[in-house]
């Protein structure tokens, strides 16, 4: 049930041959506000305690972002088809650009111009709906495409006098994600 935990220490475990005694804990956050989890967690681990065996995985959903990110939602690694040797060096390549565009990314957080490049929530969407990896490297074709369309920006900016500082808030913001870049 939700609000519920245990930690149960030497448990035998033998789905395969080769495993042994482990310590299974188990965990369902309570609910708040009508928002929680659908499912409890269920963990072998190692680690000696309740807390931090739970603490340690909550880390794993950014881990899993962070492999989304290096293999199809942005640098698509699963694609290379590199030898091994390639393949570090590419890995290498990936870590410096992936750490580049998390830092712009949580600079145009921090700026407070984050829903310019991305819709920041869905309808009933609890948790946003980009990382900061995301935002950093599509503010790079949010500028571009921006750019590239300044003439019909301005034509519209004439005909609909009424939203001008809408407009006027757009440009401000792409003004401030130039200066980050």
């Amino acid at each position: 049930m939700p609000g519920t935990s245990f930690y149960l220490k030497d448990v035998q475990v033998t789905k395969q041959k080769g495993f042994g005694l482990f310590d299974f804990a188990g965990y369902w956050q309570r609910r708040y506000r009508c928002h929680g989890e659908d499912e409890g967690w269920y963990l072998l681990t190692n680690l000696g305690t309740l807390k931090e065996a739970v603490a340690t995985f909550k880390f794993r959903s950014g881990i899993e972002a962070m492999f989304k990110d290096c293999k199809t939602g942005g640098y698509n690694l699963e694609k290379s088809h590199a030898s091994t040797e390639r393949l570090k060096t590419l890995i290498l390549l990936i870590a410096v650009a992936y750490s580049c565009a998390t830092l712009q990314g949580k600079k145009i957080q921090k700026l407070g111009i984050q829903k310019y490049v991305g819709r920041l929530k869905e309808a009933k969407r609890i948790i946003r709906r980009h990382s900061s990896f995301w935002m950093g490297l599509y503010g790079h074709y949010w500028v571009i495409g921006i750019e590239g369309c300044e003439k019909m920006i301005e034509e519209l900016m004439a005909i609909r006098r009424n939203k001008l500082p809408f407009f006027q808030r757009g440009l401000r913001a792409m003004s401030l994600m130039i200066r980050t870049f």
